[in-house]
């Protein structure tokens, strides 16, 4: 996959209408911290596109990014961030559960998790909500450059027993900082949305 142009294309807000795209989308969610701006920048080529910020909880939309006019990369609202109201955050599951349900092109989510820890209870809420909606998510383990390398298949198993995922479950671990594991998630997108055309 090579990205050629990348823009902002739809900013969604709890009260938005879900927009009616005419490329297939390609979701990414996870808790607040957990580096998703980081990999969706990664993965578009760009710095800053997706906005990182030090303050968890920032992305309180759901922004859709054309990448090559071929995709959409939807950045969903993070999740498990505590200095928000259980108001507010029973208004973002619902915003997040509105597009799962009524978009018409999605076609993978990426469920994003730190390869340093054990799943959260909000991460296991979230496979398993992702898969009630009919998707079989792909896992990404963020922030591998944070761990020695002997480290990585015991926290991949240690993320697989914690999400309770079956063995067909995809987990890719993924460095922001070294681009570690972006050409397999570049290839899983080729074969999934473009079957291998890309």
């Amino acid at each position: 996959m090579v990205i050629k142009n990348v823009s902002l294309e739809t900013v969604c807000g709890i009260t938005s209408k879900i927009p009616d795209n005419p490329y297939p989308e390609v979701a990414f969610s996870g808790k607040s911290n957990v580096g998703k701006s980081s990999l969706i920048n990664a993965l578009m080529n760009r710095k800053s596109l997706a906005r990182t910020s030090s303050q968890p909880g920032k992305t309180q939309t759901i922004n859709f990014y054309n990448v090559n006019d071929a995709l959409y990369f939807v950045d969903l609202p993070g999740y498990g961030y505590a200095k928000v109201s259980q108001e507010l955050k029973a208004k973002w599951g619902k915003m997040i559960e509105n597009y799962l349900r009524r978009s018409k092109q999605l076609k993978l989510v990426f469920l994003l998790v730190d390869i340093r820890h054990a799943p959260s209870e909000n991460d296991r809420t979230m496979y398993d909500w992702v898969l009630n909606m009919g998707f079989q998510p792909v896992v990404i383990a963020t922030k591998l450059d944070k761990i020695n390398r002997s480290q990585t298949q015991k926290q991949v198993k240690l993320i697989r027993e914690g999400l309770r995922a079956s063995k067909e479950t995809l987990i890719i671990p993924f460095s922001a900082e070294t681009k570690q594991g972006r050409d397999e998630i570049y290839a899983l997108l080729d074969q999934t949305i473009f079957g291998g055309e890309a």
